[in-house]
């Protein structure tokens, strides 16, 4: 196999980086970790707004990609494909921890005083004493109001400013109706921002 330069992989797309990457060079792949590693957890915190999640999916979707190198086509953009592996991650983790809201246990079945006790896990809800000295809070705040429908395209377009084509791809949608998702939570997502700038102003 012909070595090819760090500085010659630089200057390949992302697409030609994972066939190299395809073929054996690995550090095809360490290039794109730095092309896509901090738009990737710009996108993530915005969907989970929990930083430690955040960072765990980052690198779980790295670690899909590159276990999952051959499945991927040149077919499709390979920010794409990533995109699509990361948001799948993100509603699969959004699921299992709704599913573990509430746990119940108990302190001895032996007891016959044993009374269960309920744990809410508070790490799926926004904390916004973490956030509150971050300039973007306001947003952060109101993009996690959003349905989680409207969310996923509306940070998809206005802040990872991919393609309607590409978005469609990744929620696998319409293009109509990609489109309809994003004005609507545009929209909504103005309403609500208003509402955190200017409190009980918007009438029902």
């Amino acid at each position: 196999m012909e070595a090819i330069s760090r500085a010659k992989l630089q200057q390949m797309s992302d697409e030609d980086l994972m066939e190299h990457f395809q073929s054996g060079y690995e550090e095809a792949f360490n290039l794109l970790v730095d092309r896509y590693q901090d738009r990737l957890h710009n996108f993530l915190y915005r969907y989970t707004h929990n930083h430690q999640d955040c960072e765990d999916l980052v690198q779980e979707t790295f670690f899909r990609v590159f276990r999952s190198r051959h499945s991927y086509e040149r077919i499709a953009k390979f920010s794409t494909w990533m995109y699509t592996i990361a948001i799948n991650l993100a509603k699969s983790l959004y699921k299992k921890k709704k599913r573990m809201t509430t746990v119940t246990i108990h302190k001895d079945p032996d007891d016959s005083e044993d009374r269960p006790m309920k744990l809410e896990d508070t790490n799926i809800l926004p904390d916004d004493s973490l956030h509150e000295k971050m300039c973007m809070d306001e947003l952060e705040k109101a993009l996690m109001e959003l349905s989680e429908d409207f969310r996923e395209v509306v940070v998809l377009r206005d802040i990872q400013q991919l393609t309607y084509e590409e978005i469609a791809d990744i929620a696998d949608l319409p293009m109509g109706t990609v489109k309809s998702r994003i004005n609507r939570g545009r929209a909504h997502l103005q309403e609500l921002l208003e509402n955190h700038v200017y409190p009980g102003t918007i009438s029902a």
